[in-house]
């Protein structure tokens, strides 16, 4: 029996995060398991307004919006865990630690985000996340995240 995969796309995640252009840096879920983990793309592409002064000569996708991107598809699993969520609800980012950049991201890149879910207490989410590209780790981190209403 073939393994059947859960996805959505960009509309889904525009019900999901509250993130709009251009902090929007999730394009679309390629898997997930509720309670478990998400694969999420990210298309990074030279016409992005980051690249006009990161840098102009030679860009390179910032380290801070890679890890803005693990947390968004963290954010995505939550949302897709919790059953009966509330619309004023948010994660917001609680904490990073050990993060690692292991090679830069470049215009044309598909950046691959996996986030697995490691455990919850008090609303506070911890996730460890690892971004690739063409299967090569760029970035991990560990990642809380607190889950507020608002």
């Amino acid at each position: 029996m073939a393994n059947e995969l859960n996805s959505f796309d960009i509309q889904e995640i525009l019900k999901l995060l509250p993130h709009r252009y251009p902090m929007l840096l999730v394009d679309k879920v390629v898997d997930y398991k509720p309670g478990e983990h998400l694969h999420a793309i990210k298309n990074v592409t030279i016409n992005e307004p980051i690249f006009t002064g990161h840098f102009p000569e030679q860009p390179i996708f910032p380290g801070v919006l890679i890890l803005e991107a693990m947390a968004q598809a963290t954010g995505l699993l939550g949302f897709k865990t919790v059953e009966n969520r509330s619309e004023n609800e948010l994660y917001l980012f609680a904490a990073i630690d050990n993060a690692r950049f292991k090679q830069p991201v470049l215009p044309g890149d598909t950046m691959h985000l996996h986030v697995n879910f490691v455990k919850e207490r008090r609303n506070i989410w911890k996730f460890s996340a690892e971004a690739k590209v063409e299967g090569n780790i760029v970035c991990s981190a560990e990642i809380m995240c607190a889950r507020r209403e608002f």
